[in-house]
């Protein structure tokens, strides 16, 4: 599991290979990740958008920007969580990721960005 904390917000990764949706034979692998974002700050805030970067080992970069997370922008009050599940698609077996989300505070009326841990993800077969 990778953590980072920004401003008093924990965002929590963990991921998981998805054989039955991947295609070995066709540079195709998929991993599931589930993150977990607490406040822990003063204030409620409202997730409004992320920013990925993707990288694969073969050598490609790409960037998914997007409004919210899975369709949709959460309100966390202080002291609440919010969980949620999503994919990436590789061509290889071994990449990473890593971003942020930027949120809303509206008692204070700004914006903040907070980081998303860099993860890998690797098949099992290439872990040592």
């Amino acid at each position: 599991m990778q953590v980072a904390e920004t401003y008093g917000i924990i965002v929590k990764v963990e991921t998981e290979y998805v054989a039955v949706q991947s295609k070995p034979n066709e540079s195709e692998y998929f991993f599931a990740y589930r993150i977990q974002i607490t406040n822990n700050s003063n204030y409620t805030v409202k997730l409004l958008s992320r920013k990925w970067h993707i990288a694969d080992s073969t050598y490609d970069i790409r960037e998914v920007e997007g409004e919210g997370v899975v369709g949709v922008q959460p309100v966390i009050e202080q002291g609440d969580s919010y969980t949620y599940v999503s994919g990436c698609q590789l061509q290889s077996g071994i990449g990473e990721m890593w971003g942020h989300y930027t949120l809303e505070r509206p008692v204070l009326d700004d914006t903040i960005e907070v980081e998303i841990p860099k993860f890998n993800m690797i098949v099992p077969w290439l872990k040592n």
